[in-house]
């Protein structure tokens, strides 16, 4: 014979290969499924924190409530409606519904600086809100057009007014 028998310890084994390629394998499959469940997961809760967000804006446009901590006097409007500006915004979804309130906002003596469509269109009623200072300018106007839900700015800010003195929202 003229080649030598290697040495037992040298002999290469294909079943320690195998394992270190299926291992590897493993490895790089577990890291891809993280990866991707982390990612869904993530995606969940971001999209339940909005849904929450959103509920909760929602929730607080329909439902205004006075300052905490101040009791809440009568206030008793200083302007005469003609003085008043009106943002008219649709919470019904109804086509033309902004509008024909507007006319009926109109016909009550308001200037209309605005008629567009409110954040969501699933107003359960219909609401008024008011500037600070002029609490009693957005009474009077709910009292003229029969809206029973009154209340400071809430979900709104100032300047989306574009100098308006009341927000009203039609709702169902």
């Amino acid at each position: 014979m003229d080649h030598p028998l290697a040495a037992p310890d040298a002999i290469v084994r294909p079943w320690r290969i195998a394992a270190f390629v299926v291992g590897a394998i493993a490895l790089v499959e577990t890291l891809i499924l993280l990866v991707l469940g982390g990612g869904a997961l993530a995606e969940a809760v971001a999209t339940r924190v909005e849904h929450h967000a959103q509920e909760s804006a929602r929730e607080s446009i329909a439902k205004p409530r006075p300052a905490a901590g101040k009791p809440e006097k009568p206030a008793v409007a200083k302007l005469p409606r003609g003085k008043i500006a009106v943002v008219v915004l649709n919470g019904n979804g109804r086509t033309g519904a902004a509008a024909a309130a507007a006319s009926k906002v109109r016909g009550e003596g308001y200037k209309i600086r605005s008629v567009g469509n409110a954040p969501h269109t699933d107003f359960p009623a219909s609401l008024v809100m008011f500037r600070p200072g002029f609490a009693g300018e957005g009474r009077r106007l709910a009292r003229d057009l029969g809206v029973k839900q009154v209340g400071p700015l809430d979900g709104m800010r100032v300047r989306s007014l574009r100098g308006a003195h009341a927000v009203f929202i039609l709702g169902a």
